[in-house]
């Protein structure tokens, strides 16, 4: 069942060539996107879509190093999915100061518009996974580093990739102590408000039209202060990032809802930016951080994938059904080189799919899309469309014309 508030109409008219109504003629209607973003990271594809890494970064977990049959992942990851989270950590990006890998994420980016995928990039600012020469810097080069970096790639990916993670993870930035990097001393310097004032005014002074989040996991109440600091001191943000990462079982739906309901209450859009749900065994509850759990093997099992199904409808039907949300990241379609080599994928190592994925493709495709219709013009060239919110596409003598519902504009062949 659809949310009535993921439901609208729409009334586009039909023109020809010359611009003339086509009035009385059958039209095929079809819903060919989702106005909910429905995500995953597009990590694997790096290598698959864009070829090795010049500096030899690939390879490692978490980041395209995971071995998939590519032509056979590009068509389970495209069929799931709208919205592609690509990685510019800093220290991967541009290993080598002056090199930045961005003749590779241009052409994965690339791929993905071609193929109607809006691309978001990720992280413009973080304290960690950054560049080893970095830290030889004096703080005021730092900032002069990033400063420098948010624009670059803001600017240099305009109009191909307009949504960015301003900011990862600044609650606990200034306080970091997991190994040496040169942003937690910036950030103790200017402070949380200032490191996401930096990310988010350098940015948009690169590009106006960029939409700008503030991504975190921690959804204590430390979190919503800052958003409070950071909206009082007049910075605007565009979005709200909650990150999901469920590696010691799935949190249930009031306490995520409940999440949610918290932080919706700063009247700006929520995206769920990082979900993961364990086809395997859970993390002790003891692990503070996910990162301290080690082991050598973290097979998925049939008990887990059955589980892992149950919670992924769970989870997806509980946030496509709150009116704050406006998308949900899966945080990897394979367990090919997954991050901590944990069994969180919708696809197993092998390629073979497991039952979250028919799930979740049940949802996306069938229950929450419209199925297509025939319809007939009146008079003046126009249908009436009920539906999904989304984008349509409309067929009649040969001229395809693509609308949304609601209407936002109109938008003839």
């Amino acid at each position: 069942m659809i949310p009535e508030h993921r439901r609208s109409t729409a009334a586009p008219v039909l023109r020809d060539a010359a611009g003339r109504p086509l009035a009385d003629v059958e039209v095929r209607v079809e819903q060919v996107r989702h106005a909910f973003g429905f995500g995953c990271i597009g990590f694997d594809l790096l290598r698959a879509v864009g070829g090795p890494d010049p500096d030899g970064a690939d390879g490692v977990e978490g980041f395209g190093g995971g071995e998939i049959d590519a032509r056979r992942f590009e068509t389970q990851w495209l069929r799931l999915f709208d919205t592609a989270t690509l990685p510019f950590y800093w220290g991967r990006y541009e290993p080598v100061r002056g090199r930045p890998d961005a003749d590779r994420l241009h052409r994965v980016a690339d791929w993905f518009v071609e193929r109607g995928v809006t691309v978001k990039g990720h992280p413009l600012v973080w304290h960690t996974a950054q560049p080893q020469w970095l830290l030889d810097l004096p703080s005021a080069e730092v900032e002069a580093a990033l400063r420098e970096r948010v624009r670059a790639l803001v600017a240099g990916f305009a109009g191909t990739i307009d949504l960015w993670d301003a900011i990862n993870e600044a609650v606990i930035m200034p306080v970091f102590a997991n190994g040496a990097n040169a942003v937690t001393p910036l950030a103790q310097r200017l402070g949380r408000v200032g490191m996401i004032r930096l990310a988010v005014e350098e940015a948009r002074a690169a590009s106006p039209r960029a939409r700008l989040v503030v991504n975190d996991f921690d959804l204590s109440p430390a979190y919503e202060r800052l958003l409070e600091e950071v909206l009082d001191a007049g910075i605007r943000i565009d979005a709200i990032g909650l990150q999901t990462h469920m590696h010691k079982g799935y949190r249930g739906e009031d306490a995520v809802l409940g999440a949610v309901d918290r932080f919706a209450r700063f009247g700006l859009p929520i995206q769920m930016t990082e979900s993961t749900l364990v086809s395997g065994r859970v993390m002790p509850a003891e692990i503070e951080d996910l990162n301290d759990y080690r082991v050598p093997a973290w097979p998925s099992t049939e008990e887990g994938e059955a589980r892992q199904a149950d919670e992924i409808e769970r989870h997806y039907r509980s946030l496509f059904g709150h009116p704050a949300v406006e998308s949900l990241t899966y945080w990897g379609l394979t367990d090919a080189g997954a991050w901590l080599g944990a069994p969180v994928g919708l696809v197993r190592a092998d390629g073979s799919e497991k039952p979250s994925y028919a799930v979740l493709d049940r949802l996306i495709n069938d229950e929450w899309r419209a199925r297509p219709v025939h319809l007939r013009t009146d008079a003046d060239g126009r249908i009436a469309v009920e539906g999904p919110k989304g984008t349509y596409r409309a067929t009649a003598e040969g001229r395809a014309t693509t609308f949304t519902v609601p209407d936002r504009a109109a938008v003839d062949a």
